[in-house]
């Protein structure tokens, strides 16, 4: 059976009078790498999009130049 480290949620919260500094590491950490996950996805669909319609102006420049000759 597992034996908890604390007898209660508001010991768990205090952790012996570090808490603050405790969960404020945790929380700083946790947004660090929810960052780091999805800058990298967001920038990944911005760079998606600039090809896309990179590509949409090439295509369309190529058919204005056939039409233009």
């Amino acid at each position: 059976m597992v034996k908890f480290q604390f007898q209660s949620i508001s010991h768990l919260l205090d952790m012996g009078g570090h808490g603050f500094y405790v969960w404020s590491a945790v929380i700083v950490t946790l947004i660090v790498i929810i960052g780091l996950i999805v800058r990298p996805l967001l920038q990944h669909r911005v760079v998606l999009n600039q090809i896309a319609q990179e590509l949409a102006r090439e295509k369309l420049r190529k058919k204005t130049n056939v039409e233009g000759n």
